[in-house]
C-alpha cells in the first residue's frame, strides 16, 4: 500500500470529502407550531411560537400582567425586534422556577431556540446577537463558616 494518510483513506471509504456544513430544516408539530426549551438560572420555560398577530401569552396570562416590570417585557421581545418579525407570530409559554428575571430571560432563550426552529434562516441573526447561548451563570452556594457565598463573619482579634 502507499503512502495515504488517513484521512484521505478515510474519505475515499466513506465517500465524503470534508465536512460539509450543517443545514438547519423547519421543525414542526401538527399544529404547525415550533417548540423549544428556555433556561436561566434556576427558571425553565416551555415555548410555543406560531403565525399569529403578536400576542404573547405566559402561563395562561398576558405579557403585561405576568411581567409588570417594563425592563422584562423588553428582555422577551429582544428577539423577536431582532429578527424584524414583530406582530408576526404567537408565542405561548409556561415558565417555572426561579425569580422573575431568571424567567424573563428563560423566556427570551426560548423565544429564540423556537424561532431558529420556525425559520431556520433566522439562526445567524439570533446567534451573532447571543440570544441562542444558554447564561450558564447561577447562584453561587453558601459556604460552611461564611455568612453569605463569600461574605465572612467580621474578624476580631479579642
Amino acid at each position: 500500500m502507499e503512502n495515504v494518510s488517513l484521512n484521505t483513506l478515510k474519505e475515499e471509504t466513506t465517500g465524503t470529502s470534508g465536512s460539509s456544513p450543517h443545514v438547519y430544516v423547519q421543525k414542526l408539530d401538527k399544529q404547525g407550531r415550533a417548540y423549544a426549551t428556555g433556561k436561566r438560572k434556576n427558571a425553565i420555560a416551555r415555548v410555543w411560537v406560531k403565525p399569529g398577530k403578536g400576542v404573547i401569552t405566559v402561563n395562561g396570562r398576558s405579557l403585561e400582567t405576568y411581567f409588570a416590570r417594563p425592563v422584562l417585557r423588553m428582555i422577551i421581545n429582544q428577539p423577536i425586534d431582532t429578527a424584524s418579525r414583530t406582530a408576526q407570530f404567537d408565542v405561548v409559554c409556561t415558565v417555572v422556577g426561579g425569580g422573575l428575571s431568571g424567567q424573563a430571560g428563560a423566556v427570551r432563550h426560548g423565544i429564540s431556540k423556537a424561532l431558529t426552529l420556525y425559520e431556520p434562516e433566522l439562526r445567524p441573526v439570533l446567534k451573532t446577537n447571543g440570544f441562542l447561548t444558554r447564561d450558564s451563570r447561577v447562584v453561587e452556594r453558601k459556604k460552611y463558616g461564611h455568612k453569605k457565598a463569600r461574605r465572612r463573619f467580621q474578624f476580631s482579634k479579642r
